[in-house]
């Protein structure tokens, strides 16, 4: 089964852990939780060339959101927001604002009685040391290379070379999909040193991101195993 169940989930509470750490009410739990997925998604959407490795998510109240950004160039990021975390922050809490709001009126609830409409978010950037083996930086520069049109194979060679500098124990690539323009859509995977997705303590790193072509959409996964 180790094939088929995702690697980061298989290892939660033995050596990962979960990126969104709150409780809540039962009531006011699937908000927080699709709230999550809207903070993830606007971040992800605006950084698709891997430059957010992952983002973790705290609550201590339902108005107090505090976001762990781990990114492997942070300058970057700062750049895009005026170098100021304070314009990430603000920009976020008005997109959030707007969902609450959408949220009491389509769901007809009181809502705003339980939780706040404004939220107040903090936002703390730190830097990824060795990029190079990360799953999520790598799935990211695969993603760049194959919406250039570069030949998927050329493109998992070169990646392959990358990661070989981080002097990571194994490494797996598998794209999916109309690779080259080919009628018929298929898989093709390489795989340097070892990846033991059934050994429980062994540290895997995975990521799964879409490259948007002009043939459809291609999948890629990629496995790294760091220790």
């Amino acid at each position: 089964m180790g094939q088929k169940i995702h690697p980061v989930g298989f290892r939660l509470g033995f050596n990962k852990t979960h990126q969104s750490k709150w409780f809540a009410r039962s009531f006011i739990y699937p908000s927080l939780i699709s709230e999550d997925y809207f903070i993830r998604n606007t971040l992800f959407k605006q950084f698709t060339n891997g430059l957010i490795s992952k983002i973790e998510i705290q609550r201590k109240f339902d108005d107090q959101i505090q976001l762990t950004i781990y990114s492997t160039k942070p300058s970057a990021v700062l750049s895009y927001y005026n170098n100021d975390l304070k314009n990430l922050s603000t920009n976020l809490a008005t997109k959030i604002q707007k969902s609450r709001k959408l949220n009491v009126f389509l769901h007809k609830l009181s809502l705003k009685n339980f939780y706040s409409l404004n939220p107040k978010i903090t936002v703390q950037l730190f830097e990824l040391s060795t990029p190079d083996a990360n799953a999520s930086f790598i799935a990211g520069l695969l993603v760049e290379e194959l919406q250039k049109r570069v030949a998927f194979r050329r493109a998992m060679k070169k990646t392959l070379k990358r990661t070989q500098r981080a002097k990571v124990r194994g490494i797996k690539i598998q794209i999916s999909g109309r690779l080259n323009g080919a009628e018929i859509a298929r898989s093709e995977w390489v795989r340097e040193g070892r990846i033991p997705l059934q050994t429980l303590r062994a540290e895997i790193d995975y990521c799964h991101r879409t490259a948007k072509t002009i043939y459809g959409i291609l999948g890629v996964k990629v496995w790294i195993f760091k220790k």
